[in-house]
């Protein structure tokens, strides 16, 4: 299971900066040693993510036949406890999750207005204003690889991107047993592109920075007030050519309940991702066939619901 040894200290990039090209470099640098950063300065404000919280909170406190009338169909929706298997060898994860799709999918699944009002308002609005803020840090990442900043724009990236936004609860009391530690969420690395994560500040998520070295070494992340933490997903570290670096992830139970909300911008599904020219040579050569972003992604959600 590998050892906790010490609270990471993670780069702290400041999204308000006027320098850009300093920011990119730190971007660069946070992304080939951690694959993990904070983002201060983001321009949401402190009042809207409390409310976000606030909704997500009566949403999980309802009755599960309630929340079961919006199981997931295909990607949105209600997951109940252990539907989710981020690690095969894990019986499976203990945590509920309510995923919202791009705003102008008819799949979205909503809440009655009876049950909770303003719930849909809160969560539409939020995932505006976090999509914005993930487009603005892609155009630092593009600059971060040596690219035009509009780099992912002109490939058709950001046209109607395949963005969710996952509301997670982890509930305080969870089985465990002498055979198998229950995670929150089990080890992992995020499959897509980008994802920007809110958290309150009950403990629990954990970083290893050495996914193929055994044993794995396991670091706090702590809790910072305001800030979102981001991180790269398989998709970007395919993209470009492993310099990049998606980062093993899980969430231990604390014996507190926990609810974060994350938001994953990942490409148009039909984006073709493959090796940015910035990211190979002819002593680096591309490591991984061209594949459309959509097919992708399916392949590895099918893979985390099947087990």
């Amino acid at each position: 299971m590998g050892e906790c040894e010490s609270v990471l200290q993670l780069p702290v990039i400041d999204l308000s900066s006027s320098d850009k090209i300093s920011t990119a470099n730190c971007i660069r640098q946070a992304c080939t040693d951690y694959g993990f950063f904070y983002l201060i300065n983001h321009g949401i404000q402190e009042q809207l993510l409390q409310t976000v919280f606030h909704e997500s909170k009566n949403f999980f406190s309802l009755p599960l036949e309630h929340k079961m009338k919006l199981a997931r169909k295909g990607n949105f929706g209600f997951s109940p406890i252990y539907a989710e298997t981020l690690d095969s060898s894990s019986k499976g994860d203990c945590k509920e999750t309510f995923h919202i799709g791009p705003l102008e999918s008819h799949l979205n699944q909503w809440p009655s207005k009876e049950m909770l009002p303003s719930w849909r308002l809160i969560m539409e609005e939020y995932y505006q204003k976090v999509l914005s803020v993930g487009k603005r840090l892609v155009t630092l990442i593009a600059m971060a690889l040596n690219l035009e900043d509009d780099f992912f724009e002109k490939i058709g990236a950001l046209d109607n991107p395949y963005a969710f936004l996952r509301l997670l609860h982890y509930p305080g009391e969870m089985e465990t047993s002498d055979e198998e530690v229950v995670y929150g969420a089990s080890a992992h690395s995020d499959y897509g592109m980008l994802t920007l994560l809110a958290t309150d500040a009950v403990p629990g998520l954990q970083v290893c920075r050495e996914k193929d070295k055994q044993p794995r070494i396991w670091e706090d992340v702590k809790h910072v007030n305001g800030a979102l933490i981001i991180n790269i997903g398989d998709m970007l570290e395919r993209w470009t050519n492993c310099l990049f670096r998606s980062t093993l992830h899980r969430v231990m139970p604390t014996g507190k309940e926990r609810y974060s909300f994350a938001f994953f911008l990942d490409p148009n599904e039909n984006c073709m991702v493959e090796c940015l020219k910035s990211c190979c040579s002819d002593v680096s050569p591309p490591l991984f066939p061209p594949i459309r972003s959509g097919d992708y992604l399916r392949e590895r959600i099918e893979a985390t619901y099947s087990s």
